[in-house]
Order: C-alpha cells, then sequence, then structure tokens
C-alpha cells in the first residue's frame, strides 16, 4: 500500500529521469521556468518515487522541466513530494495525468497521453478492457465510459475531448510522436491522417518534418490531401460506373447538372467545393451528352443552375435542343457567398422541344419559391411535387437524382439508384 506522501529537498543529481517519457522535454520550456524559479522560487514541488528493492535514490514521476531547470540554475536541492509504496504502472499514470491537466500538450501529445493512460487504466482493471466482460456490446460501452467519466473529472476535460483524444491517440499510436510539434499537429489534420493510406501519411509526415527545418519548403496538409485523394476516387468510380442515358423517351426532364464551379484558387478555394462531395464535370462535357435522345417530341425540360452557371446553363440547355421559356427561383432561408452579390437563391431554368402543355391558366404557381436547404447541392423535393402537378401521366425522368427515383420516376446520374435496387 502507498504510504502518505511527504515533501523535502532532495539532491537534483540523486533523481533519475527515466526514458522513452510520455512528454517529450522542450528547451523553451527549460528557459522559461529557470528565469521563473530564479525570480520567484519553485512554485510546485515535483514528484518523485524511491527507488524500488531499496535502491539509493529516487525515480521521477512528475515535474521534468521543473527539474532540468533547477539543474541548469545549478542548485543544491529541490522540492520533491515523495510517494513510497507506488509501483511503475501507478507511477506513470500520475504522470500522465499531471500533463493532462497542467501541461500545455499539443493536439498530438494529448491523443498519445489519453491512450497509453486508457491502456494502463485496463491494465490496472483488467475488467474493464474491451470485450474482457461478457458477449453484450452494452458491457463494453459502460467500460468505455467509465474510463472517459473518471479521466474527464480527474484532468478537466470534456468527455467529449477524453473520448476523441483516446480515439485518436489508439489510430496514430506509431505515428503521432513523430507528427507532435509539427504544423500536421491540429485536430482536422490528425483526423485526416487517420483516415490516409500508409504511404500517403508517411509522405506528408516526413514533409511536415522537413517544413519545420525549412519554411521555405512546401506545407503540407492531410485534410486537403484526403479530399484530393476523395475527389479523384469519385472521378475513377464515376468513370467506372457511368451509366448510359436510358433508350426511352421522357416529356419531362429535371436535370441538376454536376457544374464545376470557378474558385478564386484552385490551391487554398477547393475546401468548400462541389467535387469533395461528388464528381463535378465542365460545361463541354455537360453540354456533349445526348439528352434530346431521350426527349419525347413534345418535351419540357427543368434545368438547375447557379448565378454563375446561368449564361452558360443555357447555352447547355440549348445545346441539348431545347428552347428557353422561363424560370423558377428557389430562395433559401440562409443567405451565402458571391462575388457580384451574396447569394441567396438558385434557379431552375425551363426549357421546351416541341410544344409541351403549360401548367393551365391559374394553376401556376409563383415564380419564387421558398423552400429549405438540405444536403450540399440536394434540391428541395417541393419542386418535383410541383412539376408532378404540372405533369401528372407525362413520363418523367431526373438526371443526376441522388438515391432512389421518386415514385412514377426514372433516375439517372452518379448516384442514382436503379428501380430494382430501391424496391
Amino acid at each position: 500500500m502507498p504510504k502518505q506522501p511527504k515533501t523535502m529537498p532532495l539532491n537534483p543529481s540523486g533523481i533519475t529521469i527515466l526514458p522513452d517519457r510520455m512528454r517529450a522535454l522542450r528547451p523553451q520550456v527549460v528557459d522559461e521556468l529557470a528565469i521563473s524559479i530564479e525570480r520567484d522560487g519553485l512554485i510546485n514541488p515535483i514528484t518523485v518515487r524511491p527507488r524500488p528493492r531499496g535502491g539509493m535514490g529516487y525515480i521521477l514521476i512528475a515535474g521534468h522541466h521543473r527539474l532540468m531547470a533547477i539543474r541548469r540554475l545549478k542548485r543544491d536541492t529541490i522540492e520533491a513530494r515523495i510517494l513510497d509504496g507506488i509501483d511503475a504502472v501507478h507511477a506513470e499514470i500520475l504522470e500522465i495525468r499531471e500533463n493532462l491537466t497542467r501541461a500545455d500538450l499539443t493536439e498530438a501529445e494529448e491523443a498519445l497521453h489519453t491512450n497509453r493512460l486508457k491502456e494502463l487504466y485496463e491494465e490496472v482493471h483488467p475488467q474493464t478492457k474491451h470485450g474482457a466482460i461478457g458477449r453484450g456490446r452494452k458491457k463494453s460501452s459502460q467500460n468505455e465510459n467509465s474510463f472517459v467519466e473518471k479521466t474527464a473529472k480527474e484532468t478537466g476535460k470534456g468527455r467529449s475531448t477524453v473520448a476523441r483524444a483516446a480515439t485518436r491517440g489508439k489510430a496514430g499510436k506509431k505515428w503521432l510522436a513523430q507528427v507532435a510539434g509539427t504544423c500536421l499537429d491540429q485536430g482536422n489534420e490528425i483526423d485526416a491522417l487517420i483516415k490516409l493510406p500508409e504511404k500517403e501519411r508517411t509522405r506528408l509526415i516526413k514533409q511536415a518534418l522537413d517544413y519545420q527545418k525549412d519554411s521555405k519548403k512546401k506545407k503540407p496538409s492531410a485534410k486537403t490531401t484526403l479530399k484530393q485523394l476523395k475527389r479523384d476516387a469519385n472521378e475513377k468510380k464515376l468513370g467506372e460506373k457511368q451509366l448510359a442515358l436510358p433508350n426511352k423517351k421522357y416529356g419531362v426532364i429535371v436535370a441538376d447538372s454536376e457544374w464545376d464551379d470557378k474558385v478564386w484558387s484552385r490551391e487554398t478555394g477547393m475546401d468548400r467545393h462541389a467535387s469533395n462531395h461528388y464528381p463535378t464535370s465542365d460545361a463541354e462535357v455537360i453540354a456533349s451528352r445526348p439528352v434530346k435522345d431521350i426527349a419525347a417530341k413534345d418535351c419540357v425540360l427543368f434545368s438547375w443552375t447557379t448565378n454563375q452557371h446561368l449564361r452558360i446553363a443555357i447555352g447547355v440547355l440549348e445545346a441539348w435542343g431545347f428552347e428557353y421559356k422561363s424560370h423558377y427561383i428557389w430562395r433559401k432561408p440562409k443567405i451565402s457567398t458571391g462575388r457580384w452579390n451574396r447569394s441567396v437563391h438558385e434557379v431552375l431554368l425551363i426549357g421546351t422541344i416541341g410544344n409541351p402543355p403549360c401548367p393551365a391558366p391559374g394553376k401556376q404557381l409563383n415564380s419564387v419559391i421558398d423552400a429549405p436547404a438540405g444536403k450540399h447541392s440536394a434540391k428541395p423535393e417541393a419542386f418535383l411535387e410541383m412539376i408532378e402537378q404540372y405533369y401528372q401521366t407525362m413520363p418523367k425522368i431526373e438526371l443526376n437524382r441522388r438515391g432512389p427515383p421518386r415514385p412514377g420516376w426514372d433516375a439517372w446520374g452518379f448516384e442514382a439508384e436503379h428501380k430494382e435496387a430501391a424496391e
């Protein structure tokens, strides 16, 4: 059993610092502490334990930077709290808890500390280890919660912060120490590194270490790299999955083309680009689609576009063989960004081939329709309901539909599901 701790001055040279401590020594912190100690004295004593089996001297538990500052000042003694009867595992637990509570840890260091603390917690309490009790997931979830709850209470951190750090630490156990202190030592960058292939992750970590030595070199970003890889994968998947337009004629066609929006800079402005969500295409590619081949002799087209693509979209509409007639406005509840103005709407163009019927007089809806926004680029179902009211019997298809087709419709596109799959 651990004895009651006591505080007394010790000779700094008689205190052993074990290798592979969780927190790397920061020379700048030692310098700052040395100045502070010389001016105000040592405010918080270090924590040590006696050497096991009656050995001479002590082993450091917590206070590495303070001890090194005292040694730098060449002081003869340092105030130390001595914990007698504590083993190496509990000593490491104390070290980690103190660092998590008091130290200015980076995101990578906090992740490594929290994961190591969880490993030690499970070593001391083997019954809490995932899968150690019963077969049910409920038990494992309770065990996980007990560690998170206890650590959050002891360190003063939020439960979600502890859980997130433990997850990051476990996933990045082999490489997070290299990331610590680099430009990749940020939460969103670490999360992206976890998701990257090992080869790509290794390359980025090397770039980050090089950038740390020479800021003139290219600054890496795992978050940007992950998005680029996702775009490339989506484009490859699109090429493999690209469906031919159906061999059928439709009286109503709704198109939500995958416009490739222009950004101020391809280097820095792609974070919110549509291609992070689905493959985009140039206007020439979209215009080359044989949409006219699936249009009935008398056909109406409803084609979505944005402000910056308005002229291009009308050109595409005409390239498909349709004549522009009018448009609807979807007014969104939240204002967005823009170049000439702050956009709050999107445009639904109307074009025709032949002589399809217009909505009956008195049945037309207002040209501006208010509707909530959904997922990125998703259009309100209210517009499709409106089209169904206008054209109840004409065969209909939605190009670039997400998910299963609406009842009575066909669907085509990268994210569209076949009717068989939907059923």
